[in-house]
């Protein structure tokens, strides 16, 4: 149990809590089945940032949980990402790919339960309890920017809120942009006789023009798809100023995704190939200013290739 708790927590920005883990861990060890989900908007093509969400699914399937994928395509339709035609479409093709990176998991459109009486029976009784203050604030991080928002932007949430309990789920996983949604379903869903979830939140990643979270609406991206040549090139262009950890894009996939130790390779009038054991390890070289940004991305662009095509399989350069 302690190694399968250690490898839930590994990486991630918070559990809330560790102790309601440990005890549905330890009802997973006694034959109960136990549901983690994450819901994903089925927005544009999967990437990195997608990817630590599913390694951290990985995480709790190998741990025993019940995994559902949440295919939120009422709530893309409320965050303004398409026709309910165009994101069916895009969900089929994530759903592909999900099951590529190697998750067990049920698929549950949120159309097939979110139009249901008892739902929204539901939805009336979370949005008499919320004030419209605390329903925006839920909200401000997922939400595209908006000078005249929605009343679509405040019903997201509150949805968001009632799904773990229509799932009947007992973990919700999301970003640090999930926070306070989470949050809010830790207050509100006890007084609906259902209980509060334990809250897995993963990192942002940081784009790689290093403005902001990495997104497919704002193309700063790796897609799990992209082939070689496309890799080296967004790596190459990528935000990666010298001697700088904070907001350094390279420097997280480096962190999250890298397999230790690893060697980076150069000439020798530049010192050498390098063998480094941790990520700390090289995150205090590059702090220093030892290691050169080039020298990274070109660390990063093989690790990155490496892992991505036991997903894709071989693909040309």
């Amino acid at each position: 149990m302690e190694t399968k708790l250690e490898n839930i927590l590994k990486n991630t920005s918070e559990v809330v809590s560790e102790e309601e883990l440990k005890e549905l861990l330890n009802e997973i060890s006694k034959g109960n089945d136990k549901i983690a989900y994450i819901g994903f908007e089925p927005s544009g093509r999967i990437h990195l940032g997608h990817y630590l969400q599913i390694k951290k699914m990985i995480d709790l399937q190998n741990a025993g949980f019940k995994i559902i994928i949440l295919l939120a395509d009422l709530h893309a339709y409320l965050n303004q990402k398409g026709t309910m035609e165009e994101i069916k479409e895009l969900a089929e093709q994530n759903k592909k790919v999900f099951d590529a990176i190697g998750l067990n998991a049920t698929y549950i459109y949120g159309s097939e339960f979110q139009l249901k009486p008892e739902y929204n029976l539901d939805l009336y009784k979370v949005a008499v309890n919320t004030t419209l203050k605390r329903a925006r604030r839920s909200m401000e991080v997922i939400a595209r920017e908006d000078d005249n928002p929605k009343v679509a932007g405040v019903v997201y949430p509150l949805m968001q809120v009632i799904d773990i309990k229509h799932l009947n789920a007992d973990v919700a996983v999301g970003g640090m942009e999930q926070r306070k949604i989470h949050m809010l379903a830790r207050e509100i869903l006890p007084s609906m006789d259902y209980k509060a979830p334990v809250c897995i939140h993963n990192p942002v990643l940081t784009g790689l023009d290093g403005e902001g979270k990495m997104s497919s609406s704002k193309g700063n991206f790796i897609a799990v798809d992209d082939d070689d040549a496309t890799i080296k090139s967004k790596i190459k262009k990528a935000y990666c100023p010298i001697g700088e950890v904070e907001g350094n894009p390279i420097l997280e996939i480096a962190k999250y995704y890298l397999n230790y130790p690893i060697t980076i390779e150069r000439p020798e009038k530049f010192g050498g190939n390098l063998i480094i054991n941790s990520y700390n390890g090289l995150e205090e070289l590059y702090k220093n200013k030892d290691l050169h940004p080039m020298d990274l991305k070109n660390a990063v662009v093989k690790g990155i290739i490496e892992m991505l095509t036991l997903i894709r399989g071989p693909n040309s350069e």
